[in-house]
């Protein structure tokens, strides 16, 4: 199984000195590299290959010193970024009705992150020494588990500083024995509602943010371009931005921990979450619940614990009733589901929870057939 662990790095001026320099020299490559190809394709009508452009690399650390000081994979890691960049871009072209999106070059500031693989760095104890940058003393809160293939070195937009080391052969985490199922209905007034009943308020991390937020952005834009001024500005809303991102990421982190513990398999709604966020008058709140990065947490959890998560057809799941089946229509400021036909009256979400869970124990028992 492949895992990736980050942690917290501290370095000194002269370590977070060189990290800048190879991040600014990565981008110049980058940027080289991309505007190579589109020459080479407005003048030929052909492309060139990812092997190619690494192959021209030692030609290239020959004739300008800054690329040499630089570490060969890197300097390969950044060639086979923007071939991902073009994979993308024409997976992009194929999806009928997505933007494409063709690869743009990096402005300044714009790349964040390189990467080693096998050589080049160790780790002893709490420190990383990589060679030709410096050490890095990191805040291990749990141990690197597996084989270590790669480690990137991550610069955050607040100048904060991470190491992510990406793991093979991580063991699958041992957990009690659950053979219960749950069906999952999210939501915006509350955050989700199972169909045993619980409910998880939704805790609007962006919008109890928004004032002092408001307040960081007027006050950036006030300051001339250009000016240190302005520099310590954008970090401001930098730290603001990325305390809502860390506040919504622990918050999903523990739901997902906890249901991923408690059951065997979790039924959740396959929801087009692109184009419900096209909807101007919930965008936001749809935006700032992020159900989509909730049913990411919850699969690779639930596939390192031996758990299932299984998506189920959406249609409907809010309309019909529960305990006779019949279709009731209601509108979305109706938050009670009042049965004409049976008499039942529950929660709305509690009623779309449970027939979630009948789909989709329904659908594995025809496809067990």
């Amino acid at each position: 199984m492949k895992k990736t662990f980050q942690y917290r790095a501290i370095i000194n001026k002269q370590t977070e000195t060189k990290c800048n320099q190879w991040l600014e020299t990565c981008r110049i490559l980058y940027n080289l590299a991309l505007e190579q190809r589109i020459s080479i394709y407005r003048q030929y009508r052909k492309s060139i290959s990812c092997i190619d452009q690494k192959n021209q690399l030692p030609d290239l650390k020959k004739e300008f010193f800054e690329f040499k000081a630089v570490g060969s994979q890197v300097l390969q890691d950044v060639i086979e970024r923007l071939q991902r960049a073009f994979d993308a871009f024409f997976r992009r072209c194929k999806n009928v009705g997505e933007n494409a999106g063709f690869p743009r070059f990096r402005g300044r500031d714009r790349y964040d992150s390189f990467t080693l693989k096998q050589t080049g760095w160790k780790i002893e104890g709490r420190y990383l020494y990589i060679s030709g940058v410096g050490k890095f003393k990191l805040f291990l809160s749990r141990p690197i588990e597996g084989d270590i293939k790669t480690v990137t070195i991550r610069r955050t937009s607040s100048g904060k500083w991470f190491v992510c080391f990406s793991c093979d052969n991580v063991p699958v985490k041992e957990m009690s024995e659950a053979i219960a199922e749950v069906g999952i209905d999210v939501g915006i007034k509350e955050f989700l509602v199972d169909s045993t009943g619980r409910s998880v308020q939704n805790p609007k991390f962006f919008r109890h943010s928004e004032r002092i937020l408001r307040r960081r952005q007027r006050a950036l834009a006030r300051k001339m371009r250009g000016s240190s001024r302005r520099g310590k500005a954008k970090i401001l809303v930098a730290k603001a931005h990325e305390k809502i991102l860390n506040q919504r990421k622990d918050f999903l982190h523990k739901i997902a921990n906890f249901y991923v513990g408690a059951y065997k398999t979790i039924y959740v709604e396959a929801l087009n979450i692109k184009g419900m966020v096209k909807n101007r008058h919930l965008s936001k709140s749809i935006a700032d619940a992020s159900w989509g990065k909730f049913f990411e947490y919850l699969t690779y959890k639930a596939e390192g614990a031996d758990r299932r998560v299984i998506k189920v057809n959406p249609r409907n799941t809010s309309q019909l009733c529960s305990r006779c089946g019949e279709k009731v229509k209601k509108s979305l400021s109706v938050r009670t589901h009042a049965c004409p036909f049976c008499g039942l009256v529950m929660d709305r979400d509690h009623n779309a929870a449970i027939n979630i869970i009948a789909v989709g124990q329904a659908a594995q028992a025809l496809s067990t057939q």
